[in-house]
């Protein structure tokens, strides 16, 4: 069911990964390599198959665990870029990048507490019958 409250949370971070795609044209972490729009791409196609995986609660927890991951990798490249750019550490100026896997692995982490929290309900239920 597309209306459950997981389903919004994975979705702000599918939003997240795709605003981290279009404010990081400009990142270079790796001369030629574009690592973060590679990491948005993917992270976009892992939370559309959350999204409509919503009938396999373990396999919407995989997922999301998968994008945390690849989320928390980006916010450490992101990281290794601010501080390799001439002049410190300073966003207004550098750039909101790593906000975006920020708010997605907060996000993608409500989503997997309200997937628990189905699962354990319709394994109460299922005792019940």
């Amino acid at each position: 069911m597309l209306q459950r409250i997981q389903t919004i949370w994975t979705l702000l971070a599918v939003l997240a990964a795709v605003f981290l795609f279009i404010t990081g044209q400009d990142v270079a972490v790796f001369s030629n390599i574009p690592v973060i729009n590679i990491g948005s791409i993917v992270l976009v196609i892992v939370g559309a198959l959350s999204i409509f995986s919503f009938k396999n609660r373990k396999r919407q927890i995989l997922l999301n665990t998968i994008s945390i991951i690849i989320n928390a990798l980006l916010i450490g490249v992101l990281a290794y870029w601010l501080l390799n750019l001439s002049g410190g550490i300073d966003f207004p100026e550098k750039g909101i990048e790593p906000v975006f896997p920020l708010v997605a692995v907060i996000c993608l982490l409500i989503a997997n507490v309200y997937i628990r929290k189905d699962e354990r309900l319709v394994k109460s239920v299922d005792r019940l019958r």
